[in-house]
């Protein structure tokens, strides 16, 4: 990281007993953040293009640098930093490594993508994969509704909750899944909506 320190006199001469003042003491400087370099770990890289599953999204820094790498920077930044579900899960233990948990993602999209009315929705928050929404659930008989969404969790060892669904207020409880239940599942969860 460069350090901005420019000595703002340097090939000036000074007239008679006048003598410019130095600046050097007033001039901003820039230095690293480590909040700074999380954000640019978790921002995918290379041209920007349609994003259709967790896969095609793995284009940052956490999803190619060395593993033992990106835990070390996630844990000095802290659990508050936005982070895809594995890294979290990774952090404590509980997934056994970063491409465990591509598999896992990669099974549900393996599912999901072959079955008509679901779509990848890759704008997720800062850091977080997307989630998979059942198009079809998001009109009904009693007008629009927030639609059957799966989406991947550290909140336990299944990975993925299912978000029935939703109209009116109110929050929508997430119910445990695995991905292997959930393609058990998967006509009942469609038929519901």
């Amino acid at each position: 990281m460069t350090v901005l320190d420019p000595d703002v006199n340097a090939g000036q001469q000074t007239t008679g007993s006048k003598k410019l003042p130095r600046q050097r003491d007033r001039v901003l400087r820039v230095e690293p953040t480590l909040a700074l370099e999380w954000s640019n770990a978790i921002e995918p890289a290379g041209v920007p293009g349609i994003v259709e599953s967790p896969a095609t999204g793995r284009r940052a820094w956490i999803h190619r640098a060395d593993e033992s790498q990106v835990l070390a920077m996630f844990r000095a930044i802290g659990a508050h930093a936005p982070a895809p579900w594995w890294l979290r899960a990774l952090d404590r233990g509980r997934i056994a490594s970063r491409s465990a948990a591509f598999a896992v993602e990669d099974e549900v999209t393996t599912l999901l993508a072959e079955r008509p009315g679901w779509v990848f929705v890759p704008w997720a928050d800062d850091g977080e994969v997307g989630y998979w929404e059942f198009v079809p659930s998001e009109s009904g008989v009693y007008g629009p509704a927030e639609p059957t969404t799966v989406q991947f969790t550290d909140r336990h060892t299944g990975w993925v909750d299912l978000l029935p669904t939703h109209r009116g207020s109110g929050t929508r409880q997430p119910i445990e899944f695995t991905p292997d239940l959930l393609r058990e599942r998967i006509e009942d969860v469609e038929n519901i909506a």
